[in-house]
């Protein structure tokens, strides 16, 4: 009876190619209201003036408490195979407010 519970609770996850080769971002800027939580994944470019948003997530607060337990437990998992991460000597210096209560990453 479990493995048909199991069965029935699985969901299929489609993957096109088209995403599965990834975005690169350096730079995530994140808002929120009382209902949602926004991501926005930016590549900045040293030199450049100008830095460009190439995805904006959008998911609720529930689910973004998820996304932080589960980055912390990989971010764990990772160190605990490859070491430490380090952090930057120098964080960007630019403007972050677009509006609302505003995080980095």
């Amino acid at each position: 009876m479990a493995d048909d519970q199991q069965k029935q609770n699985q969901i299929s996850i489609e993957l096109s190619e088209e995403v599965a080769e990834g975005e690169y971002a350096n730079l995530a800027m994140i808002a929120h209201s009382s209902s949602e939580f926004v991501i926005d994944f930016i590549r900045l470019m040293p030199g450049l003036p100008k830095a460009k948003v190439k995805s904006r997530v959008v998911i609720t607060p529930e689910h973004a408490k998820r996304l932080l337990a589960a980055l912390a437990d990989n971010v764990k998992k990772f160190e605990d195979s490859f070491g430490e991460i380090k952090h930057a000597q120098e964080a960007p210096s630019f403007p972050m407010n677009f509006g609302g209560t505003v995080g980095e990453a």
